[in-house]
This record gives structure tokens, C-alpha cells and sequence, in this order.
């Protein structure tokens, strides 16, 4: 879910504040935000009325330093007394192909895939990967439209309306509509 690319400081709170409006506006009730370390999902929530079901997506343990986890246990408690779970597995578009590519070099489908969408930037393309993942595990429903928010470097500068797909039928999953994204990306 990170990229070597970082944006200046994210407009965390602009587009928490964009999604929540559009999710309100389209009688969405489901969220998926990505969430290195916790904060932005813990800023989400100060902000979410009590209607709305939220899941954090963080990265999986290892992903910067084998055997950590970077999203801290005391975090993760806070997020359960807001009743938002976290979900940490592996990235839709990583896992085996990211170790071929870091191994022997090339690309595989899956990164090919990631690298396509993240020409609309890269909150579009973890608020997309993050829905899937999310849907995956059973965290929210099949069939519905969601908000997904996701950021580059840190932060959230990206939500979408998505309607995601199970991985094994991907080419299914739907971005209805783009509710922010940097501009200078």
C-alpha cells in the first residue's frame, strides 16, 4: 500500500470530511480506510456518526520491518472501543508476485495491475485494493457501493465510491465515481 512518492502534507481532514459528506449524500454506510499506523482511522473516527461501519486496512506484519507490526496494539484498542476492526493480511496487488519481482525482477499481472491504477494516483489505487482485501475477509458487504479512503505517503488525500469484487472475480470491482484526489499527482 506505500509508495516511494510522498505527497506534501496530505489533506487528511478535507478528505475525510469530502468522503463522509458523499457517503451521507449516497446512503452509503460502509468505509474502508487505509491506516499505516492508526491515526487517520482514529481521526475518521472522531468525525463519523455512530450509523456508519467502518474498517481500518493496515499493512501486513513485515511489511517495513520483518516480524513488526506498524500499527501499534494500544491503536488497534482504540480503534475496537470506536468498533472499527483492522484487517491486516497480505496487499491484494503484493504478496508471492511482489516476492518473484524483488527476487528475479519483472513484473507479474497483479503489479502490473497496481501500476495502471496508480495513474489516477496512489489513494485510487489502494482505496480500490483495500476495498477488495476488505471484502475478502468478510468486513463488509457483497454487492454494495462503499467509500474507501487512502492516501500516498501518509495521510488520506484519495476516496472513491467503489464497488468491489472478490479477488478470484476483480475485473468485476467498479470505481462509480473519484470523491477527491491530489490534483498534482
Amino acid at each position: 500500500m506505500a509508495t516511494k512518492k510522498t505527497s506534501p502534507k496530505a489533506p487528511t481532514q478535507a478528505t475525510l470530511k469530502a468522503a463522509l459528506k458523499r457517503a451521507e449524500e449516497l446512503g452509503i454506510r460502509h468505509i474502508v480506510v487505509a491506516s499505516t499506523t492508526g491515526k487517520t482511522a482514529l481521526e475518521l473516527a472522531e468525525k463519523m456518526p455512530p450509523h456508519f461501519e467502518t474498517v481500518c486496512v493496515t499493512h501486513h506484519a513485515g511489511f517495513s520491518e520483518f516480524g513488526r507490526n506498524e500499527l501499534p496494539e494500544s491503536t488497534e484498542n482504540r480503534l475496537a472501543e470506536h468498533g472499527i476492526p483492522v484487517l491486516r493480511t497480505t496487499h491484494l496487488f503484493g504478496g508471492v508476485e511482489r516476492a518473484i519481482r524483488l527476487k528475479f525482477s519483472g513484473l507479474g499481472p497483479a503489479e502490473t495491475i497496481a501500476f495502471t491504477y496508480r495513474t489516477l494516483g496512489e489513494g485510487i489505487k489502494v482505496g480500490v485494493e483495500i476495498a477488495v482485501m476488505a471484502l475478502d475477509a468478510g468486513l463488509i458487504p457483497y454487492g454494495k457501493d462503499v467509500i474507501a479512503i487512502a492516501g500516498t505517503g501518509s495521510g488520506a488525500d484519495a476516496a472513491i465510491v467503489v464497488r468491489p469484487a472478490h479477488s478470484r472475480q476483480f475485473f468485476e470491482t467498479r470505481v462509480k465515481e473519484i470523491v477527491c484526489k491530489p490534483s498534482n499527482w
